[in-house]
């Protein structure tokens, strides 16, 4: 999976799962960075939320579980 195909796979459960809108929780969830595999091998990406404290705790928690799932993002 790509870091876009992150960013859009957060929007789409948030969004189902808590409303608001795209725009929003876009915002809210900011650029994944990627890290060399060679220094992060287990997991390779990390987010840095915004907003309003439930909203940060609620991508937390989200990027929590998707860590598990998908450890491994590429750019492209």
């Amino acid at each position: 999976m790509t870091n876009d195909g992150m960013i859009d796979l957060l929007v789409a459960r948030l969004l189902r799962d808590h409303g608001k809108s795209k725009h929003h929780w876009r915002k809210a969830i900011g650029p994944i960075r990627l890290y060399s595999r060679d220094t992060h091998p287990h997991c390779n990406w990390n987010a840095t939320p915004s907003g309003s404290i439930r909203d940060v705790a609620l991508i937390e928690s989200l990027l929590d579980d998707l860590r598990f799932t998908h450890p491994l993002l590429t750019r492209f």
